[in-house]
């Protein structure tokens, strides 16, 4: 082989030898840069799942103190209803005893 050959395969090789280093280096990079992505979008996906976590158990403590007020109403009509039916029947009640007590 002639001494052209010789360096032409050696300059080959180091070029090969460099591209590989470069690629490898570029994929080091992308892969550096895919991570960095990757968690920021983790980070964000969990951050708007935080948000709306606490937008539902809002509207979750909203609805159940309207609904808890609504009941609280709710019963507060029928203890009213109740207590009148009852103020009602004390009196008829009254009224039968006295009759009794009259007629006998």
């Amino acid at each position: 082989m002639s001494l052209e050959a010789i360096t032409s395969i050696a300059q080959t090789e180091a070029e090969a030898k460099n591209t590989i280093a470069q690629a490898e280096q570029k994929a080091k990079r992308l892969i550096a840069e895919a991570e960095t992505a990757g968690k920021a979008a983790v980070e964000a996906a969990l951050a708007r799942a935080d948000s709306e976590l606490n937008e539902l158990r809002r509207q979750a403590e909203e609805k159940a103190k309207s609904d808890a007020e609504k009941a609280a109403a709710r019963l507060e009509k029928e203890k009213a209803a109740l207590s009148a039916r009852a103020d009602e029947r004390l009196e008829k009640a009254a009224s039968i005893v006295v009759e009794r007590i009259v007629k006998d």
